[in-house]
This record gives C-alpha cells, structure tokens and sequence, in this order.
C-alpha cells in the first residue's frame, strides 16, 4: 500500500521556511507576521547615513520586468541594494518575448546568468508560478504582480501600512473601493487582511466590477460608496484599470467618480481618524480628490516607504530559505552516500 505523501507548497522549504514568493494564498498568519516583523526592523535601515546591511552581500537579484511599473521595479531595487545584493533589471516587455521568445525559453536564458533570486512582474496570471515550478531549484522567485492573480508584496506593504498606523487587525473595519475585479492589489489585501484577523472587510463599487466569489475572503459587498464608508478604519482605493478592460463596463469616468470618487464629503462617513490608501498610480478626480490624497488622513507616501522595508523583508527571508534548502538536500545527499 503506498504511503499517503504530503505535498509540499510550492513557496516553502522543507522547514516551513519562505522558499518563493508568489501569493499570500495558502501562507499561514505566523509567517505573514514574520514578514511584518523583520520588515519592522528594516525600516530604521532607511534613516542611516549609510542606508546599507550586509545580508544579501555577493547576491544577484535580477528584475525581470515583462510589464513595466516604475514604483514596484525601484522599490525592488532599492531593497536589493540596501541589503548590498548585486541588481540587475531586464524590462523583457521591450526585448525577447516581444520577438516571439516563449516564457520557457526566456527563463532559460535568465538562469543562464547565474542570478540567485529572480523579481518576476508579468501580465498574465500564474506566470510567476509557471517560473517558480520550472526554475532550477538554487533560485528563488518573487512575485512582482501577475495578471489579475497577486500582488503579494503589494499586499504586504499595505498590511504593515494599517499595522503601524492602527496596531492591529482584529477590530478594524477596511473598505476596498473601485475597480476589484481586474485588481490583483484588492485580492492580495482580501487575503492578508482575512488571515490576519480582520472581522469586517468591504468592497465596494459596481456591479459590473465586482468578481463573484467575494464571499471566499469574507468580504460583504456594496455598490453604495457613503453605506460602504460608514464608520471604516481604513480605505484601500484602487484605480480604474482599462487596459484590462473588455467591453462597456463603465459608462464614464465621470459617472464612475460621480458614485465612487473619494471626496472630503464622503471621506466624513468614515471615522475621524480613519486612513486613506492607495497602491498608485492615482488618478485625480477619478477615483480620488487631490484634497483627500493630499490630505491628513492619507498615507500614500507612507506606504511607498514601507514598500522597501517590506520588499527587503521577504527578499531576506526567501534567500534564507532557498540556502537552508539547499544545505537540507546536500545533508540528505551525504548521508545517502554513506
């Protein structure tokens, strides 16, 4: 009779250890607290004069941006640098694969410069995945933004965002606004948020761009922006994307801000000390006011700052996974030759 064999996920080391980082589905609430945590610490990093740790030192972390995003591909670098790995970024989008070069073949030649991490952006959903499964087993894959799928960093960051503004998760009411069904941002932040305790997660906007399911990350729906606001903690706002569009799902940008626009009127149902979100790149007078993304109560620059800390904490932390990885097979393979 064959033994029933435990599949390992695929983003774990033997230990339970970040070995990849591809989505925060599946990631337990102790490790995305580790990831909060040792981002934490990395944060007083960036007020030295020399904003430099040693724990990357003789590294290469490659960016290989297939999708361009100028916030997520420098803030990568710069945790990369600050943990003094070497950085080397390849925006693929305007080279190979635009010449017919197929994801395997491009991933092939990646790995043939001997880098031994890999940041991964990609329009489609699961391309990430596809390179963590395929890739050779020394390097590790970050998950940039896929699709539609995850933003797991992304996510991340926002989650340390509410944990350093509001301390906690369990009590707080989030409301996600706009655009959810083409957001990869919204379904990293479900995910955190749900595994981190939140009791009352929100989205609202559209019909037309709501996905179903919604009730997976135990979120409750509205389509009307003051009964959605009432009394939240946190507003996560997220841009339209229409160049992921298909079809009339919109009448207007204006009927869409007309409903669904941040203003400092609708900004007040919320409570006075609530915080406002955003993962860029905003667009005034869409879905927010320049009042309200300027204002007080946002902590949109804040969350650009955490990014770094937050990206250097799971680059740290997959590196250190993939070499206690790598020591548990070389052990394996000794004691099997003895």
């Amino acid at each position: 009779m064959t033994p029933n064999v435990v599949k390992r996920p695929l983003q774990l080391n033997a230990q339970g250890q970040l070995r990849h980082f591809l989505s925060l589905d599946g990631l337990s609430r102790e490790l995305l607290t580790e990831i909060l945590d040792t981002a934490d610490s990395f944060l007083e990093v960036g007020t030295r004069s020399v904003k430099k740790v040693p724990l990357l030192r003789g590294k290469t972390v490659c960016n290989v941006f297939f999708e361009n995003s100028t916030r997520t591909r420098t803030t990568f670098e710069m945790a990369a640098q600050r943990l003094s790995a070497d950085v080397i970024t390849l925006n693929v989008s305007t080279s190979s694969t635009s010449k017919g070069e197929t994801l395997f073949d491009t991933l092939r030649n990646l790995e043939a410069m001997a880098a031994d991490m890999f940041v991964v952006r990609h329009a489609d959903s699961g391309a990430a995945h596809f390179i963590a499964e395929h890739v050779c087993p020394d390097v590790a894959i970050i998950n940039g933004g896929d699709g539609r799928h995850a933003h797991p960093t992304q996510g991340m960051l926002d989650m340390l965002t509410i944990r350093r503004h509001k301390g906690g998760f369990e009590n707080l009411s989030v409301a996600i606004v706009g655009d959810i069904l083409h957001s990869r941002v919204a379904r990293s932040d479900m995910l955190a948020l749900q595994t981190l305790g939140c009791r009352d997660i929100r989205v609202i906007g559209p019909k037309t761009l709501l996905p179903v399911g919604l009730e997976q990350y135990g979120a409750r729906v509205f389509h009307d922006m003051t009964e959605g606001l009432k009394d939240v903690d946190v507003i996560v706002m997220l841009r339209l994307q229409r160049e992921r569009m298909q079809g009339g799902l919109l009448p207007s940008q204006g009927e869409f801000y007309r409903l669904y626009g941040l203003s400092t009127a609708r900004l007040a149902v919320a409570k006075p000390d609530a915080i406002v979100m955003h993962p860029g790149p905003i667009n005034r007078g869409v879905e927010i006011e320049s009042a309200v993304a300027d204002g007080s109560q946002s902590v949109i620059l804040n969350q650009v700052t955490y990014g770094i800390a937050v990206r250097m904490a799971v680059l740290s932390m997959a590196m250190s996974g993939q070499t206690a990885q790598r020591q548990l097979t070389s052990e394996s393979a000794s004691e099997e030759q003895n």
